[in-house]
């Protein structure tokens, strides 16, 4: 395993993101070309990605200029237009919104993104709060963990190169973030409302459970996702936000809270995940995996819990997932990062790569 970067960020927040572009120079202009092809292939006009772009440049600016100084500290030390930048950190919903219209591009139908799971104290062998999950995505992706401070909160989270926000990641106030992503034929990027990875920096700015759950709860985001959401002191719940509501799960007992990347119940919502008719897909077949080998062990430990991550069952739906080489390049998906959240201890181990790959590196606070 190559392990990540981590970039301990310091000043205003356009002083973090010279910092973080001075840092991950090359492998944010990796992130932008491969951004921008896989963008032309889900469907998006060549002709409208600019237009796209700027109009959400000014959906940061508008709900937190904080954020809209880092893209530009980010832009101007990584030499990349300003507008390319906010392509990657507004990535989310350009594409999603995409599949959701054109349906995904995948090889014999086979979609596949992540599988997340978690449980408060007594869940697991190690005591105190767990989360983690298995980040499937495009291979080529380069990917750091940044470390900010936020008031009196240390944040450390895994993000990819010239996003100014992190995605997966813990507090030194004990909450801790995870993320599926959704789909639903309600899905649409031209929404007016906090963009995601805005959103999953304010999660993870989150002094407490409940201030995490609202963030996650923005009114009416513009494409579907799940926030799977940790605290030390108040257990664990998911998040199924969708244009349309949202939904919360509690984990309750001594069963882990698994999620991946469908809605458990779309009725309760009223979506209409459209993506699901274009073929084979894994996401049911990893989160029924998930639960059943997590259910062989009670409490869990963490060496069944590595195993389960590392799990090839299923082949290209499993949970530890390789490139079919025989693909076309820009289909081809891994689990890229493997994630594993010890919030009561501050500790956050990881695999940069699919996991069964090699043994998982620590970073705590």
């Amino acid at each position: 395993m190559t392990s990540l970067p981590l970039l301990q960020l310091h000043g205003t927040p356009r002083e973090r993101g010279l910092q973080h572009g001075e840092a991950l120079r090359e492998a944010i202009a990796t992130n932008v070309a491969v951004y921008r092809s896989r963008m032309l292939t889900s469907g998006v006009p060549e002709g409208e990605l600019t237009e796209r772009s700027q109009r959400f440049l000014a959906q940061f600016a508008r709900y937190d200029a904080g954020y809209g100084a880092t893209m530009e500290g980010i832009a101007e030390a990584s030499g990349q237009d300003l507008l390319d930048i906010v392509l990657l950190n507004a990535r989310y919903e350009l594409l999603y919104s995409a599949w959701s219209e054109f349906g995904r591009p995948t090889v014999d139908g086979i979609r596949s993104e992540c599988t997340s799971f978690g449980g408060a104290d007594g869940v697991f062998a190690a005591s105190g709060t767990h989360i983690g999950q298995n980040w499937d995505w495009f291979t080529g992706v380069e990917g750091a963990l940044l470390q900010w401070e936020h008031g009196d909160t240390t944040v450390i989270g895994f993000t990819e190169a010239g996003v100014a926000g992190a995605k997966i990641g813990l507090n030194s106030a004990g909450i801790g973030l995870c993320i599926n992503g959704l789909g639903a034929s309600a899905d649409d990027w031209r929404l007016d409302t906090v963009p995601m990875h805005l959103r999953t920096q304010r999660v993870l700015q989150s002094a407490s459970l409940a201030e995490a759950i609202g963030h996650a709860q923005a009114p009416r985001p513009g494409c579907s996702a799940n926030f799977f959401i940790g605290s030390a002191s108040d257990g664990v719940a998911t998040i199924e936000t969708s244009p349309l509501g949202s939904r919360v799960i509690y984990q309750d007992g001594a069963a882990p809270l698994v999620h991946a990347n469908h809605f458990r119940a779309p009725e309760a919502l009223g979506v209409y995940e459209s993506w699901l008719e274009t073929g084979r897909v894994s996401t049911y077949h990893r989160c029924d995996r998930m639960e059943t080998l997590l259910a062989k062990e009670s409490p869990v430990s963490t060496e069944r819990l590595y195993a389960a991550m590392r799990d090839h069952e299923g082949g290209p739906l499993g949970l530890c997932r390789h490139p079919v080489e025989t693909d076309p390049v820009e289909l081809q998906t891994h689990t890229a990062f493997a994630a594993h959240l010890e919030l009561d201890a501050k500790r956050f181990s990881y695999t940069w790569g699919p996991p069964c790959e090699s043994e998982f590196a620590t970073v705590s606070l």
